[in-house]
């Protein structure tokens, strides 16, 4: 079973923790705004047909944390990082969260935001990757 969390919980992880935020939107979407000292591995990648699996997601993620670190996972509203902390947990991941509402929060059938996420409750956010936390450089 995933632990789902709220960001005022995932903030208090991270400072308190240990914990690391794997933001795994798209690029683009992450440089548009993550967490600070998020790190960005994509489950999927934007193409010219929609949005592609990442080959290397589960690759780049062995590399970069051993299977205890202490990770949190988001996206832009909780679809994303949901699959990808099942796969990480497969992978033999012990210590995954999943930031409910994700980055950009949950909304209902009208776009009306049901749970805000990360951005909505002020937490500190970034449009650059800290050195060694960006797709080009974790996906080599």
């Amino acid at each position: 079973m995933i632990e789902r969390i709220g960001p005022l919980d995932a903030k208090r992880r991270i400072d308190e923790g240990g914990y690391a935020y794997l933001d795994v939107r798209s690029v683009g979407e992450f440089e548009q705004g993550h967490p600070n000292g998020a790190y960005n591995v994509p489950l999927l990648h934007m193409a010219s047909g929609g949005m592609v699996p990442n080959p290397d997601f589960l690759g780049a993620i062995e590399r970069a944390f051993e299977r205890d670190a202490k990770l949190i996972l988001g996206c832009q509203s909780g679809v994303r990082s949901l699959r990808a902390a099942e796969m990480l947990l497969e992978a033999g991941f012990t210590h995954v969260l999943e930031l409910r509402p994700g980055y950009g929060g949950t909304r209902g059938p009208f776009g009306e935001v049901k749970e805000p996420g990360w951005h909505a409750a002020g937490l500190p956010t970034s449009t650059e990757a800290a050195t060694g936390r960006s797709w080009e450089e974790l996906g080599r």
